[in-house]
């Protein structure tokens, strides 16, 4: 059954809108990730159950490569009474920013670039070669974790370790759907919580693990110690890196393509600034990225304001959404560390009124195009991908709509 048929057709909707009484600000949060990815929450259930604490509306559910979890989510987001934004995320390459050694909104690696599709279609659907073609990618993801459990396995043989991992071990404990590098780490990190007992047994290991390095994590944080051993040892110069497959990343227009099939909406997720002030070369300049992305059609940008400066994502939002772009937050919680699903800023610093109505904003145009698809209808972009901006006004209100009544009725 679709997610919104029981929600009444477009005119009566508005009719029934129109009667209700002065509504309260939405809360939102438009990206997160659950365990068929990586997730900082154990459970779908466990992000409901804190969102309702936080008195959140509003929850976007946004794994990588996968829709796996949208039906768990809509059983949550019904009987929570939060309504839904189904998402996903690729990893993909833009190839002129490749050629040209531009980082994108990977700060490491020219050319790669994480790009998302915003209100697709629920349940999801696509013809069986984009199947296919999605299929290909998770299974080259998957090899390159093969590859990094095997290198690992055989350096923890090589220092005799007192436990062994496995990739069919870390799959039925820890993950849903996709194995991912964080996965391995937190195994890792269980085995050595649970092979050695004293922290200075712990160093001792970490160290030789480490080939001699010390080991500076917080031992009493897992979140610390994850976050070292997948920097000491998967990522580049690590006893068990794999270089990942270029058949893992497809070209953009491709992924834009498969997503605006499943009926959803192609987004650029902006990384902005970091702790040091630094931006990379695709989003340094507001007015190019603007005109590039416009160039790729593409209408909708996402933000994890957390890693920002308040400031500097204020003046940034506010840009893009003079330029007419559809702007979303989130907080993603795709690494250990657990925090509020509440978006804020950098330094846990609230956001203002106006960020928060033009995230408001977007969200209804999210909802309102989820809504549209559902019963038959284009949605808010044209076959080039363009938001659709004459009657945005309406559309927002729709949208507003189309969440007031999940939530209440």
């Amino acid at each position: 059954m679709d997610a919104f048929s029981t929600i009444p057709e477009k005119e009566d909707l508005i009719n029934w809108f129109k009667r209700k009484p002065f509504l309260k600000k939405l809360l939102i949060n438009s990206h997160v990730h659950t365990p068929y990815s990586f997730s900082a929450f154990e459970k779908i259930d466990d992000i409901f159950v804190k969102a309702q604490e936080e008195n959140i509306n509003v929850l976007g559910i946004n794994d990588f490569f996968v829709s796996d979890g949208y039906a768990d989510f809509y059983r949550l987001a019904t009987q929570y009474r939060i309504f839904p934004l189904f998402n996903i995320e690729f990893i993909g390459l833009l190839e002129r920013e490749q050629q040209n050694s531009t980082l994108v909104n990977d700060p490491k690696n020219p050319g790669r670039t994480y790009f998302s599709g915003k209100g697709l279609r629920y349940p999801f659907t696509v013809s069986a070669s984009n199947n296919e073609r999605l299929q290909d990618v998770r299974n080259e993801s998957q090899q390159q974790v093969l590859q990094m459990i095997e290198k690992l396995r055989l350096w923890l043989n090589e220092l005799h370790a007192p436990f062994d991992i496995t990739y069919g071990e870390i799959k039925t404990s820890l993950a849903k759907e996709l194995v991912r590098e964080r996965h391995i780490a937190k195994m890792l990190r269980i085995k050595i919580n649970e092979s050695f007992k004293t922290e200075a047994e712990k160093e001792a290991f970490l160290s030789s693990l480490y080939s001699g390095r010390e080991c500076k994590a917080n031992l009493n944080s897992n979140a610390s110690l994850e976050e070292e051993l997948r920097g000491n040892l998967l990522k580049s110069g690590g006893v068990a890196f794999v270089s990942e497959s270029p058949d893992a990343f497809l070209p953009l227009h491709e992924i834009a393509g498969i997503i605006k099939e499943a009926g959803g909406i192609p987004c650029y997720p902006v990384l902005l600034d970091d702790k040091n002030g630094n931006f990379t070369g695709f989003e340094a300049d507001f007015k190019r990225l603007c005109d590039r992305l416009r160039e790729l059609n593409v209408g909708m940008i996402e933000l994890i304001p957390g890693r920002n400066d308040l400031n500097i994502l204020t003046k940034f939002v506010k840009y893009f959404d003079e330029a007419g772009f559809v702007i979303v937050f989130g907080t993603e919680h795709n690494t250990p560390e657990m925090m509020p699903l509440t978006v804020k800023a950098r330094g846990n610093v609230p956001l203002g009124n106006e960020l928060k109505l033009i995230s408001e904003h977007g969200t209804c145009l999210v909802a309102a195009h989820q809504y549209l698809v559902s019963k038959g209808y284009p949605g808010i972009i044209d076959s080039n991908g363009e938001i659709a901006t004459a009657d945005k006004n309406d559309l927002v209100t729709l949208g507003r709509a189309v969440i007031e009544k999940f939530i209440t009725e």
